[in-house]
């Protein structure tokens, strides 16, 4: 089985990384970054990703995961080989999933049309005007399209992938090896539970772009 992150300039690092810790350790998966181009690609942070394909070498796979960032809206509105390619491979997918953002890409594609799905909470209205009815879950099912709230949600999304593809067992064990069992600081991570200074927060400091 190949799993396919597809990177692009800007993507969040967290939301590839993340599902890739989990569905890499599936037994019998080959997983793969690859970009428009082979060769390192910039993240939102310090951190960059080397694409070991490229996309004009892909021209199938059987999951494929597109992330969220702030360069999201760059592929939606100008990056049309990303789009494309896309819209190409999802046929031959078993799955095709967002984390956060990437969600946009996937309605750029026409691929959520009329269909429920989610995304991060920020950009929810953008999800909709591709044709979308979000729901505000942090996992999505909607036919062979999986969908992913921001962020930490991928994770969510790759332990319900590899029960999926592996079984509950498989999944449950990848979930005790990376002791994936959240007990966070503080009760702020959801639209519902921020305080307004905590929103301010994020609106001044953290949504650029």
């Amino acid at each position: 089985m190949r799993i396919v992150f597809a990177l692009y300039e800007g993507f969040t690092p967290l939301d590839a990384v993340g599902p890739h810790e989990v569905l890499s350790r599936l037994p019998g998966v080959t997983a793969v970054f690859a970009a428009a181009e082979r060769g390192p690609v910039g993240s939102d942070g310090a951190l960059t990703v080397l694409a070991d394909a490229a996309f004009d070498e892909l021209d199938r796979c059987d999951v494929l995961l597109v992330p969220g960032g702030p360069g999201t809206r760059d592929v939606v509105l100008g990056d049309q080989r990303y789009v494309d390619w896309v819209r190409r491979v999802h046929p031959t997918t078993r799955w095709t999933t967002s984390v956060c953002s990437g969600s946009l890409i996937l309605g750029a594609a026409g691929l959520l049309d009329g269909l429920r799905a989610t995304t991060h909470w920020c950009v929810r209205r953008e999800l909709e005007a591709t044709g979308a009815t979000y729901v505000p879950e942090r996992v999505v099912t909607a036919g062979r399209i999986v969908t992913a709230a921001g962020v930490s949600a991928g994770i969510d999304m790759a332990l319900t992938l590899a029960a999926r593809i592996g079984g509950d067992v498989a999944a449950r064990a990848i979930q005790l090896w990376t002791e994936y069992d959240p007990r966070p600081p503080f009760d702020s991570g959801s639209l519902p539970k921020a305080s307004p200074e905590v929103l301010d927060f994020v609106t001044a400091h953290l949504a650029a772009g």
